[in-house]
Formats: C-alpha cells, structure tokens, sequence
C-alpha cells in the first residue's frame, strides 16, 4: 500500500510542477476538517464534478463516508452513481490512455493533492479560472496557465471574464490577470460559489490525511503523558539522590 501511496505522489508531481508559472498570491482556504457540513457538501460536488475525471485511487466510499458523519445506506443512495461496493476505492471508468489523447495528459489523482500542492493553491486554483478562447475548451486559469482542463463548476459560478495588467518581474515585463468577474449568470451567487469551493478544498484536504484529527488528538495525549513522566522522573531522580547527598 505505501508503494502504491508513493507511486501516486511521485505521479502527480510533474503535472503539478508545470502549474508553477507566474507567482499568484494564494488566497487563504481557511478550511476545518471538524466542519462535517463542509466536508459533506465537498463530498458531493466532488462525485458530482470531479469524479467523472479525476478518481481517488487511495480512498474508499465507506471510509469517507464514516470519517465525515454520512450514514452508508444513504452515501451509498446519494453518492456512488455507478456499481462500484461501498467498501471499493472511489475510481470512475476512463481509460487512461484515452483521457490522454483527450486532454493532453491523463487527468491527476485527487487523492493526495492538497498534501502536494497545498489547500491555499486548491482554493485558489478554484477560483482562478476565466475565458480563453485559445485554449481548447475555452479556459484558461491564473494559478496553473495553459490548464488542460474545462472549468467544470462554471455552471454554479457563471461565466469568469478576466482582467489583465502588465508587471515587471525581473526587468520583463508580464501579462498577468488582475481581477476575474462573472456575468452572474451561475446558479450559485459570488458567496455561495465561494462556500462551495472552500468546502470542496476542505474535502480534498480531508482525503489528504484522512486521520489527522485522531493522529493529532493521539499527538496531545503522547505529549501530556511525557510531561507526567517526566515529572514522575524527576521527581523520583531527587529522591534516589537525596541519599547520595
């Protein structure tokens, strides 16, 4: 299993050094992985936008849903669209080959993204796309120029149009975006969008490090039992030397 987990992460790195370009100041995510109305309404706009290209080869269904409050009967009514079991890895049905020749390059593994790249960059990235008649299906984005990809909640967030400055960076001079808008005509309004994808980031967070919270709850524990100890071993240090003196 953990060489599968370093396969995947060793996998997504060459698509992901390529979204380096221009320096985009990161918005801050602000995400909380105790929030379970979040990380359920990002549950659902993954399966419902993101699966049907990108797959979560290290997650399973019952998992998720047991960590984030789902009961399985009803994730399983709501959330799995195809036969994949309950217990199976959340994966869809495209060949990768061909999602190759479709895109350019094969669609990246969600799972460990926010551990790659960050939930700031997640966030942002979300957030950064806008218009490019160039590009091949009609978008481009800020944080990761020349995107392979379609702006797939552009349903939800109406149509992105961006604004563009010229700056110096190292004495050339960039074209950069300066501000994207919407034309409104989304189905979620300029707040609701950014719930949706501050709890969508929260959710690939969540699948980054699925036992964080117990991992970190455990880490408190430890420590507060190192304190004990080392007040017991003082303290019993003191009196085996109390003899010496």
């Amino acid at each position: 299993m953990m060489k599968k987990l370093l396969i995947g992460l060793f996998a997504l790195l060459p698509t992901f050094a390529m979204a380096a370009g221009p320096s985009v100041p990161l918005l801050e995510a602000n995400n909380d992985l105790t929030d379970n109305a979040s990380l359920q309404r990002g549950a659902k706009l993954f399966m419902n936008y993101c699966l049907g290209c990108h797959q979560m080869q290290y997650q399973r269904y019952e998992r998720t849903f047991r960590d984030i409050g789902i009961p399985v009967e009803i994730g399983k009514e709501t959330l799995i669209f195809d036969d994949s079991k309950v217990g199976g890895h959340i994966l869809n049905a495209m060949d990768t080959d061909d999602a190759a020749k479709w895109f350019g390059a094969a669609p990246p593994d969600l799972t460990l993204v926010s551990r790659v790249r960050g939930a700031d960059w997640v966030y942002t990235y979300l957030k950064s796309f806008y218009v490019d008649e160039s590009r091949p299906f009609g978008v481009n984005n800020s944080v990761f120029p020349l995107v392979g990809m379609p702006h797939v909640l552009q349903e939800l967030q109406g149509v992105p149009t961006a604004e563009f400055e010229e700056v110096e960076e190292h004495g050339v001079k960039v074209r950069k975006v300066k501000s994207i808008t919407t034309d409104g005509s989304g189905e979620l309004s300029a707040d609701e969008y950014d719930q949706a994808v501050r709890d969508l980031t929260n959710f690939l967070a969540y699948v980054g490090e699925p036992s964080r919270l117990q991992s970190e709850a455990l880490g408190i524990k430890v420590l507060g039992f190192l304190v004990i100890f080392f007040i017991l071993a003082f303290l019993l240090k003191k009196e085996y030397w109390r003899d010496v003196h």
